[in-house]
């Protein structure tokens, strides 16, 4: 069954295979479609509840709106998370004096043992041969 299926998907020029990839690709786009109204559903739940949440809002603006500006609750203290960056113009910290005479390096590193690179031990050849 399955070989009937891909002799008749075979593109000329192709290898077999290509006709059943490109059904499947196919089959899960239409998969896709298929199921995006499903997604959708919990979309307007969450669209109600913010309208909701708009509502209450514009209740609580008007309300404050009718108060006007001599009320409690509109001189109530309000707390402010913002800290403004330092100005351009604070004081430096002092300025360390330059150096006249340029550091002195540390001493260069022994190496041990004589030699710093390694040491190659090929066979000795017979030289009386």
């Amino acid at each position: 069954m399955l070989q009937g299926l891909v002799d008749k998907l075979t593109i000329p020029g192709l290898p077999p295979w290509v006709g059943l990839v490109l059904l499947a690709a196919i089959a899960v786009t239409i998969l896709a479609f298929l199921a995006m109204p499903f997604a959708v559903f919990g979309v307007k739940s969450r669209l109600e509840a913010i309208e909701a949440e708009l509502a209450d809002l514009r209740v609580e603006i008007r309300t404050l709106v009718r108060q006007g500006p001599g009320s409690a609750a509109a001189r109530a203290p309000v707390e402010v998370d913002y800290v403004s960056p330092p100005s351009r113009a604070a004081p430096r910290p002092p300025e360390v004096e330059p150096r006249i005479a340029a550091p002195v390096p540390p001493p260069p590193a022994k190496p041990r043992g004589g030699r710093a690179e390694p040491r190659l031990d090929w066979p000795k050849a017979d030289r009386g041969a």
